[in-house]
């Protein structure tokens, strides 16, 4: 509603107009006047200041003038009288790419469609739907009582009764309708005459008035003939504008239609035309559209396209406002050689721009389609229109979307309307003549088709015309009148016409001597008939729905055929002789003369006939067609060449005839096209064979194929092609005759079903092999809606198995419906036959059964076809039967194949089977059906009868694999016999019965002997595999036995009394370390090696990335500027370095090698970059491909045998208060000696209380040193190499081995790779200790002892810094701020960097010395002690949350202990709550500190090896069963509050100065953000179960940065949930330089790089690694049947399996990420570069 700051004006306006005498011309004036004072005053349009100018200065006073007072008073009023009379119409016009769902249980048809609200709101969403992506155009149909047999409305719009569209009780005051009809008449006039107005046209005096000055626009149009760049490249040129600029406009006319590129003088504007015209004609062919509009024109287009949205917004104010502009838009002209205004707008459609278009379309659809009247008052104009409307779009290059062709959609599918279209505007008609008009220029001199070299572009569209014919077919007529009748049949007359330039259309002649030298072209041919398929037997069913209908196509439909002109025969007709009978026809060779695969009248007359055998219209035929012109076998002449054709190129006849044949015999039988092709060929074939005589009709089959000849006399050759080629004929030929005998499932031809047929075809795909939903939908024909019927028919014959975490859902078959399984199914291609062969006898051999695969038995035939089964019993039949047999018999091996004897005995057995089930129906005597009396009679004088031969084939080797069959058949011929005879089976038969028994019991037996065969194997080669376990005991020490934990544990006790039962890690009771690595192979050269300090170095491939798995505040990046990181890990472990291995151990030098031969090889390698980042050093694993990025050299670890007595003596000298004098002396000394020049003797006070004065800075030595380690070169090499990767990947930054951030970069790397380790199992539920793989502890052992050795090859004053700075967060030093407190450090972190660094401290100035064992183990006892305290204290500080666990009263002291802790802390640090219950407390930091002593157990277990505590390797331990097993294995005790306790002194002073930090106080007051503990696990993201929900999440989703509403691709964030707009330039930022999209933006952040992405619309995950890495994979969502429906192709409704949601959890928390990037890169071989950094 128009703001009314202005109402005085507006109103004194409205008046002043009210009172004028010509109302309309007053009001056009003022528009006119005030218009180019609003828009184009500028070069660019100032959106906003001219909304509001127009809101002002136009839209006001209009909206006075219509309610004659105050616009919002005037509304108010409306409103009230007119409430519950609003549509009930949704009416939403859906944008491209927005999505939508049908109901295929309700909707009328398949373009019935809901918007997401509606949909969500409605009772289809509990039925079976589907969802798919608008192409833009349409609009929802809720309350469209035509389109849904149920739930027509959603809650929404349900009015509470259905009732049609209002139109009565809208009707508006006299008043208020002449302002209405006054106003909308004036300005959509002026909106009609803008639209169309084009150059050269004459302006209204009113318009031409504001003209005056030489104010020009230069305006570019869209086409689709030049790319985005010729039109960037072009503006560049010709207007002198950048390149942003220049994409800016280009992006702007690709959306709109068309853009002003330049403002000025009528000279300037025309240069600038001049220069784009010829700057784009060199480009393409064809010039860009410019053209110079006045800027006061213009700015009447512009306002003329402003008043379609204003338009919308006054007729959704009442229907009765709606009713009058209809009446305008369709009032016809004054003038009478115009048409009415809507019809103006119409016919220019095509010629106007993609913005002005938009807006007309939504205009009719708001207005003229949702009022009833109205839209019947449009289609009928619309189908006047139809033919120019279709030729203007043909000829026009914008999509059909936003063309008004696609309007049809909703008119024509409306069943009441079609019906009226067809009554009176003879649409049916229309439609074919619209199409016969475009393709005129492809007819040939016989009016047929031909269409080399056609305009692909120009085609297409014409098919699109089909559409509309399928629409106004798809309801069928329930009541006929007599208008219908006649109009239908004169629209089907002009159908014939139609499809009588299609019979014989492209006829092709077989080729001799050369190859063809131009394929001809045969697409054109095979879309259309693809197009017509559905509406042929749209036809089809309107016939069958009215017998007169039928009776009168039948007669059109026979005429035609009888008109065609490719009917006459030039040869006279010979006689032909076979078994004493004649036939009397005229000569034809397929393989000489030309024959056509386009039969289309041939084949709907037999759909037409069968449709009257089955309604029994059939009776009154004579009185429509006369009998003596109903010759059938002259109508299956064309359909019987076609199936010889293909029956010939099966036979490699025709290869001469290139691809082009080869395609058209593939469709002619594919799903596609086969129900209006091949089927109704045989059809036509099998009425042709109920008509007339038995033997002549197989004479005429032998004839075509050209085989009368070979089967007439002993015809023999010794051209042995040519003998295989009459093998091959004949084999088409019997397959032939089996299908005419045996294909029986048409409704019509035998009493079935549609569900049967179905059913039939299922079974059929089921026996080739188990299949998914869409392989079987794959399979069947779809009917006009989309439907193959399966979903009704499944669960009768298959059962469903559901899928894994990978794979999709099958369905199996039931063993109940085997025995409709033939062979020799008409619908099988070749490899699909052999597979369902193969796949039936090995599933009979399973099952012991023999390998007859038997024909089943048919259903019988309808009185009008029973004469087929004549067929088998006819002289030719046998005659035919028995030549092929004999060849056999005689081993004339070039004479016959294995597949025709196959064929012949099918056919035998059906012939059987039709004998049996006749006699077993009816009296003996009446059974003319005598097959089995003729195979034995027959011939039989000299030996030569069918049973015969049949009983000499049973003996013969080369046919082995038919013996079952062949036994098979002679029971049946004794089985008949019975019959006929009434007698029981003779002992022949008997004999052959009990055969099988036999062959059971020969079966078992066998089955027994193999069953104890591969017993006896298995148990050998599991002694080989002990054998390989022992001898290769490294591989294979922590991996669990597969039996029962008990063997384990029991192996692990025995090793543990040789260790003396020391399970303790740290401190003087440290247990003995078992034998490091076992001799190693490569897996490069093969070679053993044992891994030794002075020998070649061994390496594990490794993988160094970022990761943010841990992060407790995603998004937060880590800068080594701005804190005091890398140092001092923050405890919400934002980004951390994690190192992964896969296991696989090489040589150093192998590796290199490997490395430099895979650099040189993949650099020539296409889009390399994609899949390996050769400047980071990527290469992929050479044994399990994965991806790697460094190598982590082998360690030996360093034995420490302990002496324990000395370390029990030492102990009571080093206690921790005399270690913490000890190492602050050591590092006070130290800094003295660097800085000896300068006196660093501050300090005093601040360590007071740890000074003694005598204490030397070399004391420390005196606890026992000893010389570090020598390592051979190649390892001190592979240490550099593996550390500056850590550092560079770590840090993102250049390579630098003498940083001194490279050692620490080395510890934090160690402690997060085992804290993501720990995290994982926790994760999964499994044991700290046991339940790792192979490579993980291999990789995590490796990675542990190479950063306890990394400080060897850094400065050793470097890493002494490092530790005294880390010691002082912990201890007060001097000259140490800075220094983070207590709640901004991660204490495990700090644990790692403090033990691995404190060798550092014995390093004299000319020695190389490291602490002794008995040092080392005090050292690792009281830094394990100092940083415990320190954490529990940090634990105790953050968790301030009121959340209260009662803990158990039993472990008194403990919390008397943690009570007496509380207090101190409380003295020392302010706002610490008071009051809180020591067991409280205590419960607290059991919980809280777990997950540290978890990393700890793990990394001083890879460091010394001394392996833990037992029940660490059992699941069944609960976290608090844990705890004091951890705490023994660390020397800790189990109350950790004891160690306050034992270190009273020590710690109280070292509380207070923790406490006293001043971000202590900030934190407690709530002024910082700090961690608790234990940390959050991170998880994906919540999705949810029913994928319509996030369907409809993201089509609420508005782009931040953008305000159209143009298509957009939602992405979803799995791991923070943040909805992004991906590949969108509206979304592009800024990276490092470089421009990337919002998604590689976004990873950055949220994932340190790596990304995981859902794409709603698109329904997959992205997997992002860097910016020019990512890979697609499938999405957690599965549909019913157990599938994934990547771009929603299928539609089906979905939901989120959880399994495979878990497998993408665990493929991020295990960092695996990358690795299935660069895997599934590696399988694709990528053509064309993603660009995906604009993801």
């Amino acid at each position: 509603m128009a703001e009314g700051e202005n109402s005085v004006n507006g109103l004194q306006l409205c008046t002043k107009w009210w009172e004028a005498s010509d109302r309309g011309a007053a009001i056009l004036r003022y528009v006119v006047e005030q218009v180019p004072h609003i828009y184009c005053l500028e070069a660019e349009p100032q959106s906003v200041e001219e909304e509001q100018r127009v809101q002002e200065r136009i839209l006001h006073p209009l909206e006075c003038f219509l309610f004659g007072e105050d616009p919002r008073v005037g509304l108010e009023k409306l409103e009230h009288r007119s409430s519950g009379s609003s549509s009930q119409l949704c009416g939403r016009v859906f944008k491209e790419g927005e999505t939508v769902y049908s109901c295929r249980d309700c909707a009328i048809d398949p373009t019935c469609v809901l918007c997401m609200d509606c949909f969500q709101n409605s009772v289809h969403k509990g039925h079976r739907y589907k969802m798919h992506a608008s192409s833009g155009g349409g609009f929802c149909d809720c309350g469209d009582l035509e389109a849904w047999k149920t739930g027509p409305c959603c809650s929404q719009h349900d009015p509470g009764t259905s009732v049609a569209m209002e139109t009565d009780d809208c009707a508006l005051e006299a008043e208020l309708q002449e302002r209405a009809q006054t106003l909308f008449q004036v300005l959509l006039q002026y909106v009609t005459d803008l639209m169309v107005w084009e150059e050269g046209d004459e302006l209204s005096d009113e318009i031409k008035h504001g003209m005056e000055e030489d104010t020009h626009y230069c305006v570019l149009y869209n086409d689709e003939h030049h790319s985005y760049d010729h039109v960037i490249y072009t503006l560049q040129r010709a207007i002198n504008c950048d390149h942003n600029a220049a994409h800016t406009h280009t992006a702007l006319i690709d959306k709109e239609g068309r853009r002003a590129v330049r403002r000025g003088s009528l000279r300037s504007c025309q240069q600038a035309k001049e220069l784009i015209r010829s700057n784009s004609e060199h480009i393409t062919q064809q010039p860009l559209r410019v053209e110079i509009l006045h800027s006061a024109l213009m700015a009447h287009q512009t306002f003329a396209l402003r008043l379609g949205p204003w338009f919308q917004q006054i007729i959704g104010y009442s229907v009765g406002f709606r009713q009058v502009f209809c009446q305008v838009a369709l009032e016809p002209s004054a003038d009478s050689d115009k048409p009415c205004l809507i019809s103006r707008l119409m016919l220019h459609d095509a010629r106007l721009y993609k913005g002005a278009r938009k807006v007309i379309h939504e205009l009719i659809f708001c207005s003229l389609l949702m009022e009833t009247e109205y839209k019947r008052q449009f289609a009928m104009k619309f189908t006047e229109l139809y033919k120019q409307l279709q030729e203007d779009f043909i000829s026009d290059d914008h999509e059909r979307n936003i063309s008004i062709t696609a309007l049809s959609v909703q008119i024509f599918t409306v069943p009441t309307l079609a019906r009226q279209l067809i009554e009176e505007g003879s649409v049916i008609k229309v439609i074919i003549d619209t199409v016969m008009e475009m393709l005129r220029e492809h007819l040939d001199s016989n009016q047929r088709f031909h269409f080399q070299g056609y305009n692909s572009d120009k085609f297409f569209r014409v098919q699109v015309i089909f559409h509309d014919l399928r629409y106004i077919l798809i309801s069928k007529p329930t009541v006929w009148t007599e208008q219908l009748r006649g109009k239908f049949l004169e629209g089907f007359s002009v159908f014939l016409g139609l499809l009588n330039c299609m019979q014989g259309m492209e006829e092709v002649k077989r080729q001799f001597g050369q190859h063809i030298e131009v394929e001809p072209e045969w697409e054109a041919g095979f879309s259309i008939q693809i197009q017509l398929r559905h509406i042929l037997s749209m036809f089809q069913d309107w016939c069958s729905s009215d017998e007169r209908v039928l009776l009168l196509a039948f007669q059109e439909c026979h005429r035609a055929l009888l008109r065609c002109t490719n009917q006459p025969l030039h040869s006279e007709p010979t006689d032909s002789y076979m078994c004493k009978h004649i036939l009397h026809s005229r000569p034809y060779k397929v393989s000489q003369e030309p024959v056509s695969i386009h039969l289309p009248i041939s084949r709907l007359l037999a759909g037409l006939y069968v449709l009257l055998c089955q309604t029994g219209a059939a009776l009154y035929l004579p009185d429509f067609v006369d009998p003596e012109h109903l010759d059938f076998s002259a109508f299956a002449e064309h359909p019987l060449r076609c199936v010889v054709l293909v029956a010939q190129v099966s036979a490699e006849m025709w290869r001469r005839n290139g691809l082009s044949l080869v395609s058209q015999v593939y469709y002619y039988q594919d799903v596609k096209c086969r129900d209006e092709m091949f089927d109704k060929d045989i059809l036509m074939l099998q009425i042709a064979a109920s008509k007339m005589e038995p033997n002549h009709f197989i004479m005429l089959v032998l004839l075509r194929f050209e085989l009368f000849e070979v089967f007439n006399e002993n015809y023999s050759s010794k051209d042995q092609d040519l003998l295989k080629q009459w093998n091959r004929l004949t084999e088409e030929m019997l397959y032939l005759l089996i299908i005419i005998i045996g294909e029986r499932y048409v409704p019509g031809i035998s009493n079935v079903t549609k569900e049967d047929v179905t059913m039939r075809e299922v079974i059929h795909l089921l026996c080739i092999e188990p299949m998914a939903h869409s392989s079987l939908v794959k399979g069947l024909p779809e009917n006009e809606s989309h439907e193959t019927g399966l979903e009704s028919v499944i669960s009768k014959v298959a059962t469903f198995k559901k899928p894994g975490v990978s794979g999709h859902g099958l369905y199996e078959l039931k063993k109940e419906c085997l025995k409709e399984f033939n062979p020799f199914f008409y619908h099988y291609t070749k490899s699909q036959h052999s597979k369902a062969e193969d796949a039936q006898k090995k599933r009979r051999a399973q099952e012991g059964s023999d390998k007859a695969l038997r024909p089943p038995v048919p259903p019988p035939f309808c009185p009008s076809f029973s004469s087929i089964v004549r067929l088998m019993c006819c002289d030719v039949f046998i005659h035919v039967l028995r030549r092929v047999l004999q060849r056999a018999v005689e081993e004339r091996s070039s004479l016959w194949s294995e597949a025709m004897i196959q064929r012949a005995l099918h056919l035998i057995g059906q012939a059987l089977l039709e004998e049996k089930t006749q006699l077993e129906a009816s009296n003996v005597d009446e059974v003319t059906f005598d097959f089995s009396h003729k195979a034995r009679t027959i011939g039989s004088d000299h030996s030569k009868s069918l049973f015969h031969f049949l009983s000499k084939m049973k003996t013969l080797p080369s046919l082995e694999a038919q013996k079952d069959m062949i036994n098979w058949l002679l029971q049946m011929f004794e089985i008949v016999k019975c019959l006929r005879e009434k007698s029981s089976p003779s002992a022949l038969c008997a004999v052959d019965q009990t055969k099988p028994e036999e062959s059971v019991q020969d079966r078992k037996r066998k089955a027994e002997a193999a069953k104890l065969h591969r017993q006896k194997i298995m148990a050998q080669m599991s002694a080989m595999q002990k054998n390989f376990i022992e001898s290769h005991k490294m591989l294979y020490d922590n991996v669990p036995e597969s039996g029962s934990q008990g063997e384990s544990s029991a192996s692990m006790e025995s090793s543990a009394m040789e260790l003396g039962e020391r399970r303790v890690a740290v401190g003087p009771q440290q247990g003995v370390c078992p034998a490091d690595w076992e001799a190693l192979t490569c897996i490069l050269c093969q070679e053993e090696q044992e891994v030794q300090a002075q020998a070649p170095a061994m390496v594990l491939t490794a993988c160094v990335q970022r990761s943010t798995v841990l992060t407790q505040c995603r998004g937060k990046t880590l800068s080594t500027k701005e804190s005091s990181y890398p140092l001092f890990m923050p405890p919400d472990l934002a980004v951390g370095t994690h190192t992964g291995s896969c296991g696989h151990v090489m040589h150093a030098t192998c590796w290199q090698k490997y490395f430099e031969a895979v650099q040189n090889t993949t650099r020539n390698r296409l889009h390399a970059e994609m899949i390996i980042d050769l400047e980071n050093g990527e290469y992929m694993c050479p044994l399990c491909k994965s991806l790697c990025n460094t190598v982590v050299p082998l360690i030996p670890m360093e034995p420490s045998k302990l002496n324990y007595e000395s370390a029990e003596l030492v102990g009571q000298v080093l206690t921790l208060p005399r270690w913490i004098q000890i190492v602050l002396a050591r590092i006070k000394g130290l800094r003295a000696a660097q800085a000896a020049d300068t006196s660093t003797e501050t300090g005093k006070e601040e360590t007071g209380f740890f000074e003694d004065g005598q204490t030397d800075f070399r004391s420390i030595l005196s606890f026992g040193v000893q010389p570090p380690p020598k390592y051979s070169s190649s390892i001190t090499d592979m240490l550099v190499v593996c550390a500056t990767t850590v550092h560079r990947v770590g840090l993102q930054s250049a390579p630098n081995e003498m940083c001194p951030h490279v050692p620490v970069m080395t510890w934090n790397t160690c402690a997060y790779t085992i804290q993501a380790i720990d995290n994982m199992l926790q994760e999964e539920g499994k044991a700290l200790f046991g339940s790792l793989q192979n490579r993980q502890l291999a990789g995590l052992k490796a990675v542990v002892q190479f950063s306890a050795v990394q400080r060897l090859k850094s400065s050793q004053t470097v890493i002494q810094k490092h530790f005294t700075d880390m010691l002082a967060a912990l201890l007060p030093l001097p000259n140490a701020e800075g220094t983070p407190s207590v709640l901004e450090v991660d204490f495990f972190h700090l644990l790692v960097g403090l033990v691995l660094s404190i060798p550092a401290l014995y390093q004299e100035e000319n020695v190389d010395l490291q602490p002794s064992a008995i040092s080392t183990a005090y050292n690792h006892l009281h830094l394990v002690q100092l940083v415990t305290m320190a954490h529990v204290l940090q634990v105790l500080l953050s968790s301030q949350d009121s959340s209260v666990v009662i803990g158990g009263g039993e472990e008194e002291e403990e919390a008397r202990a943690a009570a007496a802790l509380y207090s101190t802390i409380s003295q020392h640090a302010e706002g610490l709550r008071a009051g809180v219950p020591g067991s409280v407390i205590a419960d607290r930091v059991r919980r809280g500190v777990l997950p540290f002593l978890r990393c700890a157990a793990l990394f001083f277990n890879c460091l010394t090896g001394v392996p833990p505590p037992e029940e660490l390797f059992s699941t069944a331990e609960t976290s608090e069963s844990q705890l004091p097993l951890l705490c023994s294995y660390l020397a800790l005790p189990c109350n950790l509050f004891q160690l306050f306790q034992d270190h009273r002194d020590t710690v109280t002073p070292l509380i207070q100065r923790w406490c006293g930090n001043g971000a202590i106080k900030k934190a407690l007051k709530g002024e910082m953000s700090i961690v608790r503990y234990p940390r959050n696990r991170n998880r994906l993201i919540n999705l949810p179960e029913d994928y319509s929900i996030l369907l409809n999440q993201a089509s609420h989703f508005k782009c931040p940065k953008s305000s159209d509403d143009e298509r957009k691709h939602p992405t979803l964030c799995l791991f923070c949930g943040t909805m992004l707009c991906s590949q969108s330039p509206c979304c592009q930022v800024q990276l490092d330089g470089e421009e990337v999209g919002a998604c590689t933006a976004h990873a950055a952040s949220c994932g340190a790089g790596v990304g995981m992405f859902l794409r709603v619309r698109e329904c997959e995950i992205v997997l992002m690694a860097s910016r020019t890495r990512g890979s697609t994979y499938p999405a957690p969502y599965l549909d019913d049947y157990g599938e994934t429906d990547p771009q929603l192709g299928r539609g089906n409704p979905l939901h989120l399996c959880p399994e495979r949601y878990r497998k993408l959890h665990q493929l991020w928390q295990q960092h695996c990420i990358l690795e299935e990037i660069a895997r599934s890169l590696e399988v694709l071989n990528v053509m064309f570069a993603f660009e995906w950094q604009m993801l």
